[in-house]
């Protein structure tokens, strides 16, 4: 068996663990979790919500499948004249990892509705720096400037990701996301790394195009693309215009890699004051937790877990309500589960 740490954050993703855990035991996965804290599940536990013993978890065992980590009730939104709520614990809890790679697969699923068919590329995202890093500050009242930071060792090592996924999923083409032509200083060393590290892969060719135009070529041709590796505010915008190619949020995952340590984990969540107990859509968590097996040597469980789900999804008569049926969490979980 397999361990694997479980980062629970609460909200809908009790709901989505539940799932998982049942399809792993019906498929007969050979992954034991070990469930650790974070977000606003920690925190009523009364515990740090970052708790320093998940982090060593996660360490430790190098893999780890994550809902989304929840702010505390009632937190507002970080304002110009400062936070009303805490670090993001999500991007506290990367940052904590060292993750700086964020891969979200976006493909077609069966029986989910889209504009285009054929679409299967992946969205390379560099997360550690950019505008993320919210350096920023008010030079006079009215005056606010923040900055982008871009550096050489974190764009290589990002790149080198890319193409190495590229060349372990047998994609020909990496595309590099830029805005060079305006942004000659950050986004051009950002494009000459890219140009170094592809001289290191010459079965993958390397191709670049300015972000506006990427825009246009995603919701025109989307197709024509294998993998995209764009910096963290490009890389953002374009993952979610991605899902929205092929049916939403719920139709894709997110794994985000660093150096020895790989968290697969829901891009989406919510509390249950805003979805109530048992009506959350699991696909969210059960897509990252397939890549998960895939890539812990488990392929035959993955494959049965994604048939299932792509058969139920095919019927159409059993789905949550963002993907327009009436079924509970515990309904379509059951219904993937039959086909196992």
């Amino acid at each position: 068996m397999r361990k694997v740490v479980f980062v629970q954050g609460g909200g809908i993703g009790l709901d989505q663990e539940a799932a998982v855990r049942r399809l792993f035991a019906a498929a007969g996965a050979k992954v034991e979790f070990e469930t650790h804290p974070a977000g606003r599940a920690a925190l009523e536990l009364a515990r740090d919500a970052l708790p320093r013993e998940t982090f060593d978890a996660v360490r430790a065992c190098g893999v780890a499948l994550k809902t989304k980590l929840l702010q505390p009730k009632g937190a507002g939104t970080p304002t110009a004249h400062g936070p009303s709520v805490p670090t993001n614990y999500n991007v506290a809890f990367r940052r904590g990892l060292g993750l700086y790679a964020s891969v979200r697969p976006v493909h077609n699923m069966p029986g989910i509705a889209s504009r285009f068919t054929g679409v299967n590329f992946l969205l390379v995202r560099e997360i550690t720096e950019d505008i993320y890093t919210a350096s920023e500050h008010e030079i006079v009242p009215g005056v606010v400037q923040s900055f982008k930071i871009v550096t050489e060792p974190a764009c290589l090592r990002f790149f080198r990701v890319a193409f190495e996924l590229a060349r372990k999923h047998g994609r020909k083409s990496v595309h590099c996301i830029h805005k060079a032509n305006i942004l000659k200083m950050a986004d051009g060393l950002f494009l000459d790394c890219f140009r170094r590290v592809a001289a290191d892969f010459p079965d993958v060719a390397p191709k670049e195009m300015i972000v506006d135009n990427s825009c246009m070529q995603l919701v025109s041709r989307p197709q024509q693309f294998e993998v995209l590796a764009a910096g963290n505010l490009y890389g953002d915008l374009l993952s979610d215009l991605g899902a929205g190619l092929v049916g939403g949020v719920s139709c894709t995952a997110a794994i985000n890699r660093g150096d020895g340590v790989t968290v697969y984990e829901a891009v989406y969540g919510a509390a249950h004051e805003v979805v109530p107990r048992d009506t959350a859509n699991p696909l969210p968590l059960i897509l990252p937790a397939i890549e998960l097996l895939k890539d812990v040597g488990d392929a035959p469980a993955a494959d049965r877990i994604r048939a299932a789900v792509d058969a139920v999804l095919t019927e159409g008569k059993v789905r949550t309500r963002d993907i327009g049926g009436t079924a509970t969490t515990t309904q379509f979980t059951e219904a993937v589960a039959a086909r196992l």
